[in-house]
């Protein structure tokens, strides 16, 4: 019997060593896939665009499993070292949210050459054409991308704005007019002049963005974006919709904003220079120390939510002010919009 015993307790350790080996080896993919090239990879890629989320579930795990341990000799040992993987997990991804930022809103005074842009997946429209325009006159943006946004609720918004002194040029995309969602449109203020829509871009696939081009070749090409969302069945459309961002995000001279359905983990390896987070673009969010605060869903507090919606922007500007309004959480979208002011470089 003691040989049967001791083999057993063979057993048990040799099964809680591989157990707390594959859970390492989970925590560890779960902090920084990016490691292993699996930041695009299903489950995970959801995983990680949660991180805020993720840390607090597995807060939840170390109180737990502590718990546990203090009531359970014969399982102590195995609890505690699960808890401590935990704690080693929170640290090194709140280390990286840290690294991020976790809100900045201060703004530079603006200057004459400086531009305002504001971006909101309005999810159809839902806050409102009033409440839209609102914003964008409150902000003083010159360009807004509405990812999920009709030409009439656009329309409806330049009317407002041009009534309060701020016309603006309307340009939407729509992949069909059944589904709101499959719309985008664009609003640039007319002293940047009209734009032309590049209807030859190839851009993305399920859901549509717009690249509009200065009609007199001056000012930055502005490209209104909407891939979509890395969810079962649409994963290879996901991962094709950002090698393309990372292509369009090239060039002298370039805006792009809106709902990318993606945390800037997910552009690991699309960067095409130096200091860019995707193609020749950097991050508005992670430049200005907001790269940790969620944009989606407004249920969740912003610091355990996802930061799917970005501004970006090629060198020639640098942000000046980026801020992720939370005041309209309960205004119909489950997106918080986003205002970020840009300044020409050097």
């Amino acid at each position: 019997m003691p040989i049967v015993y001791a083999r057993q307790a063979m057993f048990r350790r040799a099964l809680s060593a591989a157990t707390l080996l594959i859970v390492a080896a989970a925590l560890l993919v779960a902090a920084w896939p990016q490691l292993f090239g699996l930041q695009k990879s299903p489950v995970i890629a959801q995983v990680v665009s949660l991180r805020g989320l993720v840390v607090a579930g597995a807060v939840v795990g170390v109180v737990g499993f502590s718990l546990l341990a203090l009531l359970s000799a014969s399982m102590r040992r195995f609890l505690t070292s699960l808890a401590l993987l935990l704690v080693v997990f929170c640290l090194l991804s709140v280390a990286v949210l840290s690294s991020r930022g976790f809100g900045n809103i201060a703004f530079e005074t603006a200057a004459a050459r400086d531009l305002t842009v504001l971006s909101w997946n309005t999810l159809g429209g839902a806050p409102g054409a009033k409440a839209i325009a609102q914003l964008a006159l409150d902000s003083g943006a010159e360009i807004v991308t509405l990812p999920a946004t009709t030409n009439d609720t656009g329309n409806d918004i330049a009317i407002i704005m041009g009534d309060a002194g701020h016309p603006m040029y309307v340009y939407t995309v729509a992949y069909d007019h059944v589904s709101k969602v499959r719309s985008t449109t664009l609003l640039v203020s007319a002293t940047l002049g009209s734009y032309d829509v590049d209807e030859n871009a190839v851009t993305t696939g399920r859901l549509p963005s717009i690249v509009a081009r200065p009609h007199d070749g001056t000012g930055p090409v502005i490209i209104a974006v909407h891939p979509v969302s890395p969810v079962p069945g649409e994963m290879s459309g996901w991962r094709s919709d950002l090698a393309w961002l990372a292509t369009a995000c090239t060039g002298d001279n370039v805006i792009m904003a809106g709902d990318f359905n993606s945390t800037i983990d997910a552009y690991a390896g699309l960067a095409a220079s130096a200091g860019a987070t995707i193609g020749n673009c950097a991050d508005a969010a992670l430049a200005s120390g907001n790269g940790a605060v969620g944009t989606w869903p407004t249920v969740l507090p912003a610091l355990l939510g996802s930061p799917i919606d970005h501004v970006m922007f090629t060198p020639n500007w640098r942000v000046s002010g980026m801020r992720v309004i939370q005041s309209a959480d309960g205004a119909g979208s489950d997106h918080r919009p986003i205002v970020v002011q840009l300044s020409p470089a050097g």
